[in-house]
């Protein structure tokens, strides 16, 4: 029997699924090797409440996506975080610098305590997560290689080395030369230095590698006369869950 997958979505803009479907020619070779059972950007019936992998896009941020995440957890037999916002909260993360009344009266305005609401976490501040998928949005080939590792019973060859590495193979000039703030020394690579590549700062999507090299990075950013201020504003805009970001 083909292995049941199914997609869901927390708290989220829902592009990592669409990237999933922007797979094109490798959608339908996937298709043959598994059912998918579950996918609302995809389809509308579901035909089963029993999974081999569930994909998670999106973070946690009520109390009912609490109850919801452990459920799925419950059902399924892999659980992947996948993209910025499951796997290391994302922009949603940014409300945890903020009373969380005065976000809920800002967004919701008279009604805002009708709106529940947590501090935002990533999904494996919740429940057992067995792979990652990072970036935002997610990479077509990081997919493909996440997924096919799984249906073979491999673990995935995720990077965990920083931007910089990626960025030096494409002879890219450094941003921070361009006068620029750049968390790519101490960002996961595996994006290719797509922002870097195109003129653009590293912003950090892809979360911190496992052991950052964080002084070197802060007096990269002393040498270059970045304040403390401009530094935890770059790095909550994604990582605002991480250690450093505090």
């Amino acid at each position: 029997m083909k292995p049941k997958v199914a997609f869901f979505s927390f708290t989220s803009c829902e592009g990592c699924q669409l990237m999933f479907l922007n797979l094109e020619d490798e959608l339908l070779n996937l298709l043959g090797a598994v059912e998918i059972v579950k996918f609302r950007e995809a389809m509308k019936e579901v035909t089963s409440d029993e999974y081999d992998v569930a994909f998670i896009e999106g973070s946690i941020t009520t109390h009912s996506d609490i109850e919801r995440i452990k459920s799925i957890r419950e059902k399924t037999k892999i659980l992947v975080a996948f993209g910025a916002c499951a796997t290391i909260g994302g922009i949603n993360a940014i409300k945890n610098f903020q009373p969380l009344e005065d976000v809920r009266k800002y967004v919701y305005g008279e009604r805002w305590d009708f709106y529940d609401t947590v501090p935002t976490m990533q999904v494996d501040q919740v429940v057992k997560v067995d792979a990652a998928i990072h970036g935002c949005p997610v990479s077509k080939k990081e997919m493909l290689e996440v997924i096919t590792s799984l249906l073979l019973g491999k673990t995935p060859n995720i990077p965990d080395y920083p931007v910089c590495v990626e960025c030096k193979l494409a002879e890219n000039v450094c941003v921070f030369d361009k006068g620029m703030m750049c968390l790519g020394p101490v960002t996961r690579a595996g994006c290719g230095a797509l922002c870097p590549s195109y003129g653009n700062k590293c912003i950090g999507c892809r979360g911190l590698i496992t052991d950052p090299n964080t002084n070197a990075q802060k007096d990269l950013l002393e040498e270059k006369g970045l304040s403390v201020a401009e530094v935890l504003k770059e790095f909550r805009m994604f990582d605002g869950l991480s250690e450093v970001s505090k």
